[in-house]
């Protein structure tokens, strides 16, 4: 993706905004991602998500001489309580392009002069007003944190202190709130019949599976002892999957998961899923053996 690659993002992202009436909060574009922090007040995400992907898909396919999907698999989308959520996920967001960053920048001075000079995000009108953009809505987060000068103290912070990534605490895989925050969705959509938010709302109605039945599973399916996954130590790839399969079905945060996988930290886990990832992506039997052990148990959550 290149510079006017972005610059087009921003304006179909703009168009997209208006059209379907969406208040954007945040963003950042990335070399192959992007992610975006936004409210759809009349229930039109996907509605919203569709025309903007077909927009942009059409002209990069274009511009490039390129033909097929710009993205890979669909957009994930994370529904968030805004009252408990919405200042740590945009602070997230913002920090996205030095956090696990190869870079090289060591101390966070230097990497706070790269992220508040890194155009493709929205953090430059929540640091100057004369930066802000039409299209962008900041007040909500500012006026929760106090202004400006206050948001910048709060990124200042994130950087010198790590942050925890916000969404390793979502829950049923598409929700980031506390309990009752979910019963009142559960309330509200649910027992209304109302899906129509997808995929936050289905999310809610998928089967939780014991982490005991998924880590069985896994070893029968590769043929292992099941107590390897429960040492500290061992076959990185399988731990990985161990891992990742744990945190999409077994409805359970970080910490939880390392418990079950030897007693390591949350970062651990979270270098094992991103490992797995690199190497699905490096490796195309491990992709393989990932999609084939996935079907699997995703099958348990309908039976």
């Amino acid at each position: 993706m290149d510079d006017l690659d972005r610059k087009k993002f921003l304006d179909y992202l703009t168009e997209s905004v208006e059209v379907y009436h969406v208040v954007l909060f945040a963003y950042v574009l990335m070399q192959n991602h992007f992610h975006m922090l936004l409210k759809t007040e009349k229930a039109n995400l996907a509605e919203f998500m569709r025309r903007f992907n077909i927009c942009y898909t059409g002209w990069f396919n274009y511009h490039h001489g390129c033909c097929g999907h710009l993205f890979q698999g669909r957009y994930k989308s994370i529904l968030i309580d805004a009252d408990s959520y919405l200042l740590e996920v945009s602070r997230y967001i913002h920090l996205n392009v030095v956090r696990g960053s190869r870079l090289g920048i060591a101390d966070s001075g230097g990497k706070w002069r790269y992220v508040r000079r890194y155009q493709w995000s929205t953090l430059p009108g929540y640091l100057d007003k004369n930066s802000i953009v039409d299209f962008v809505s900041y007040d909500e987060i500012l006026t929760m944190i106090g202004g400006r000068s206050s948001y910048r103290d709060f990124m200042l912070d994130g950087l010198r202190r790590g942050i925890r990534n916000p969404f390793d605490l979502v829950k049923y895989r598409t929700i980031l709130g506390d309990d009752d925050f979910i019963t009142r969705i559960k309330a509200e959509h649910l027992e209304n019949g109302s899906t129509r938010e997808q995929p936050a709302f289905r999310g809610l109605v998928v089967r939780k599976i014991d982490a005991e039945v998924i880590l069985q599973h896994l070893a029968d399916i590769i043929k292992i002892d099941r107590t390897i996954l429960s040492k500290r130590r061992g076959p990185g790839v399988v731990r990985g999957i161990a891992a990742e399969l744990l945190y999409r079905y077994g409805d359970l945060n970080l910490d939880k998961i390392g418990a079950l996988l030897g007693g390591i930290d949350y970062c651990s886990v979270s270098q094992l899923r991103r490992r797995l990832k690199q190497k699905m992506v490096e490796d195309k039997q491990t992709m393989i053996l990932f999609g084939r052990i996935n079907r699997v148990i995703a099958g348990l959550c309908h039976m």
